[in-house]
């Protein structure tokens, strides 16, 4: 015999409901149950099309069921479900973060956010007397560092399953054209998600294989996650991949660099220093530098930038005092 959910599980997973029902749009049951299956209120698809059902005949909750799949959305002046402890403070945290880390987290958890987003839209929109939290969203902006470029496409499909892979630990299925046109269909180990500038990379392991690879998104035609998980390398550090250059196309190896740069060219690296130990030699005409940093082809393009400004370009190999395996 079934086991009948206690009310507390009913009443929770009717909140959830309700607050995920959108005001200008229809939702299905089907995308309902995709929301919560990753939630501790996940249920069958049969009990959210009853309490669906059941939602829009004692609240302000409108049914079209004049074609399948149904569509539920909050009628036009029904308040809905509201958040009275989300304040101006934590609305403006909450839209920032939207904005910023929609790329940095699988759809499954954005989609389950939704509801809070959509709040703190609405707490900090025209009707708000949250003056000066609306008004810091115009006072601040992530700029390039670089010349802007617009981000490349990625195709439909390829970030929800690359991310929802690298979220429950599942090999992927991918078909890959390198940037030389080489084409790879292989199944991987997705270990990392990069976002460097408007670029996504994906960092991973060849089946077969124990070295990592960064992978650009938008070069990946394909992807689908398998239902078999792994085991995540315990050997392996995101951070420490980063810090060892990879995502700057380098092999983490280390050199005393020096150069000398011209006064105004090289002002910046006495406000930001290329590491810890840089030392800095006053010239007449410029700067003498010097500093400890991994070898990568972004180092590179990083001194040709500077074109005759930078001269002198010396680098010195650091032997390695990690022992062999």
């Amino acid at each position: 015999m079934t086991k009948r959910p206690d009310t507390k599980e009913t009443v929770l997973l009717a909140l959830e409901l309700m607050r995920r029902i959108p005001r200008n749009r229809k939702i299905s049951a089907q995308e309902l149950y995709e929301q919560l299956s990753d939630t501790n209120v996940g249920r069958d698809i049969r009990t959210i099309q009853r309490q669906l059902e059941m939602l829009s005949e004692h609240f302000d909750i409108a049914r079209d069921d004049s074609t399948k799949p149904y569509g539920y959305s909050w009628k036009e002046r029904a308040k809905g479900m509201s958040l009275p402890m989300l304040n101006e403070q934590e609305s403006l945290l909450l839209t920032l973060a939207e904005q910023h880390l929609r790329s940095l987290l699988p759809p499954t958890i954005m989609k389950s956010m939704d509801g809070f987003f959509r709040q703190a839209r609405t707490n900090l929109g025209p009707s708000s007397n949250a003056k000066r939290e609306k008004e810091w969203l115009s006072k601040v902006r992530v700029v390039s560092t670089s010349q802007p470029l617009l981000p490349p496409t990625i195709k439909p499909g390829v970030f929800e399953q690359v991310s929802n892979a690298l979220y429950a630990n599942l090999w992927l299925n991918i078909d890959y054209l390198s940037a030389a046109g080489k084409q790879t269909v292989t199944e991987v180990m997705p270990l990392g998600l990069a976002q460097q500038g408007h670029r996504l990379y994906l960092v991973c392991r060849f089946k077969g294989y124990d070295n990592e690879r960064s992978l650009a998104l938008n070069r990946i035609n394909t992807a689908k996650a398998t239902t078999f998980t792994f085991q995540r390398p315990k050997d392996f550090n995101l951070e420490q991949y980063d810090n060892d250059g990879r995502f700057g196309f380098g092999e983490g190896k280390k050199i005393k660099l020096s150069f000398q740069i011209g006064k105004e060219a090289g002002f910046h690296l006495l406000e930001s220093p290329l590491s810890t130990d840089q030392k800095v030699v006053e010239l007449d005409d410029g700067y003498k530098i010097s500093a400890t940093v991994v070898d990568t082809a972004q180092l590179d393009w990083w001194l040709r930038g500077f074109g005759d400004n930078v001269q002198s370009i010396k680098k010195l190999a650091i032997k390695s005092t990690v022992a062999p395996k």
